[in-house]
């Protein structure tokens, strides 16, 4: 890597360089990659880069490794796949981690995993600004830290590796009437536990994963909750045949064309959970695996919230038309209710078109690499993305070990 120490030597005396560089006060060349993001995308890369002797410097906004899985989920929280689908690269969980580890157990797997492979993020680093630089060849990164008194830090590399992923930012409805309802409106981001709403009706929005084991949860704690539910959704079995639903999907297709196996998926969860259009919940046209791998839309698999739905103790509700004074919801179909809370389980974003200057790679729309999977993993002028393929960590595991094959041949 003496070439880069060259260039490095020749940016320093370069007067296009420092002028660029005054109302920067700390600068840091970094001889290898940058990785924007300590969450299980970011550490995989890392992971996969130092395996093939290449260091990286990982950026992270937050206090912590998987800043997301520690700050903003909720104490139930397990893995919905089976663990064998969402190990990391070169590290399998414990032996004695169960089928489906908790919160808890899988940030003590990725505090272990960041430790064997000697992983140590540069925290407190908010990435404002990345950007090409074409004169020297390299990316400039700009990141705050509101613990020190240095104003900014800028980050020059080769290499820049986007592993921010698909729920950088919490998606936040804009629903008439907010100000004026007089109740708790949260995002499930800050939610933790039924707890606080026992004895009180609280009406969820949304009805993907997250939405589901919420209502399931605030049961658990004598809440009293209903469910909006705007659109069609797939409901699964978590196991079916005595295997996971996933695992079994995965293996037949493996065999028999993807509509095969969704009509398999289909007719098995209506024999174990019955018709869901009789509870509000209307399938979509298309099967669950077309779906997702059509829109990335996953489908919801069922950990006894359908039970709760059949019995009553959760409400399948229409979607809201605006929100009245006294903690009213006036729902589309005319009908109104009055609620304690209202909980959005309205899901997360991508934040890369706010800090990423470049537009070849990138969706302005919804962050996301414009390239679908498998090909969305690599930009131009060095430029990389991990964490976005829409297919959770099994995807960003393709992509980290990809990443690190390309770089890795720079190095030799």
């Amino acid at each position: 890597m003496d070439y880069l120490k060259e260039i490095q030597g020749k940016a320093s005396h370069d007067p296009y360089f420092n002028k660029m560089n005054t109302n920067t006060k700390r600068c840091v060349f970094v001889n290898g990659p940058v990785i924007v993001g300590a969450g299980p995308s970011g550490l995989a890369a890392a992971a996969c880069l130092t395996a093939k002797g290449v260091q990286s410097l990982v950026l992270e906004r937050c206090n912590c490794i998987a800043s997301l899985w520690q700050l903003k989920t909720y104490d139930r929280l397990s893995l919905h796949l089976p663990k064998q689908f969402c190990e990391l690269p070169l590290m399998s969980f414990p032996h004695d981690f169960p089928t489906y580890p908790t919160k808890q157990q899988f940030i003590k797997y990725l505090e272990l995993y960041a430790m064997t492979f000697n992983i140590r993020p540069v925290f407190n680093q908010t990435v404002i600004s990345a950007n090409y630089d074409r004169n020297l060849g390299l990316w400039r990164i700009i990141a705050t830290s509101p613990s020190i008194t240095t104003t900014s830090t800028e980050y020059v590399t080769r290499w820049l590796i986007v592993a921010t992923g698909e729920n950088a930012e919490a998606v936040l409805p804009d629903i008439e009437g907010m100000e004026e309802f007089g109740g708790s409106i949260m995002h499930t981001s800050f939610y933790k536990s039924g707890q606080i709403f026992t004895r009180k009706k609280v009406l969820v929005v949304g009805c993907g994963n997250s939405g589901m084991e919420v209502c399931l949860d605030l049961c658990n704690h004598d809440a009293t909750p209903s469910l909006v539910v705007r659109d069609t959704v797939h409901v699964l079995p978590r196991e079916m045949l005595g295997k996971s639903t996933f695992g079994l999907s995965m293996w037949l297709l493996k065999w028999l064309p993807m509509r095969l196996v969704d009509r398999f998926l289909l007719i098995t969860s209506r024999l174990l959970l019955g018709d869901t259009s009789r509870l509000g919940l209307d399938r979509p046209e298309i099967g669950p695996l077309e779906l997702k791998h059509l829109s990335g839309k996953t489908p919801v698999l069922d950990v006894g919230t359908l039970a709760k739905i059949k019995s009553g103790d959760i409400k399948v509700c229409p979607g809201i038309k605006r929100l009245l004074k006294h903690r009213t919801v006036e729902f589309v179909n005319g009908q109104t209710e009055e609620y304690d809370a209202i909980i959005l389980a309205t899901g997360y974003k991508s934040n890369v078109p706010s800090w990423l200057k470049e537009k070849e790679m990138f969706s302005e729309k919804d962050g996301l690499p414009k390239r679908p999977f498998p090909n969305g993993w690599k930009g131009e002028c060095g430029l990389y993305a991990v964490g976005f393929t829409k297919r959770g960590l099994l995807g960003a595991s393709i992509d980290a070990k990809k990443i690190a094959e390309h770089i890795h041949q720079y190095f030799q």
